[in-house]
C-alpha cells in the first residue's frame, strides 16, 4: 500500500464551550429550571459561542438556577466573568465567556423573547439526566 492510499487520521477538536453549555444546562435542569433552550451562535455572533436559557417560576428558583450553575461550576474550577441581575431574580446573566446564561422569571423570558431575536442559531439538544 503506498503513503497517499494510508488514510490519514483527523484530528478531533473537542467543543469546550459546548459541553461547559451542557454542564449548565444539566446544572439549571438539577434545579427545576423549565423551557431550556441551548442557542449555537458560533457562526453567527462574535462575542459568545453558546447561549443557555432558563425560566424558573419566581424571583427565587431563577436565583436558585443561578446559585446550583454556580455551584456545579466551581467544582470544576470555572468562574463566571460576571453575574447581572441576580438581587432583582427577573433576569440573571452568567458570563463564562464562550456560554452566556440567562436565566429568566417567566414574564421577562416572554417579553424580550432572545429566541425570536436569535432566532437563525441553531438549537442544541442535550440528553440531560
Amino acid at each position: 500500500m503506498s503513503k497517499s492510499a494510508t488514510p490519514k487520521k483527523r484530528k478531533v477538536i473537542k467543543d469546550t464551550a459546548k459541553e461547559r453549555a451542557r454542564d449548565i444546562a444539566q446544572a439549571a435542569c438539577d434545579t427545576k429550571a423549565e423551557n431550556l433552550t441551548v442557542l449555537d451562535l458560533k457562526k453567527i455572533s462574535g462575542f459568545t459561542d453558546y447561549f443557555v436559557i432558563a425560566t424558573g417560576t419566581s424571583d427565587r428558583q431563577v436565583q436558585a438556577i443561578c446559585d446550583n450553575i454556580h455551584k456545579s461550576l466551581k467544582k470544576m474550577t470555572v468562574y463566571p466573568l460576571v453575574i447581572e441581575g441576580y438581587q432583582e431574580g427577573h433576569w440573571i446573566l452568567m458570563d463564562y465567556g464562550s456560554v452566556i446564561v440567562h436565566i429568566f422569571y417567566e414574564e421577562t423570558r416572554n417579553f424580550y423573547s432572545l429566541e425570536k431575536l436569535w432566532a437563525d442559531a441553531p438549537r442544541i439538544k442535550f440528553r440531560l439526566t
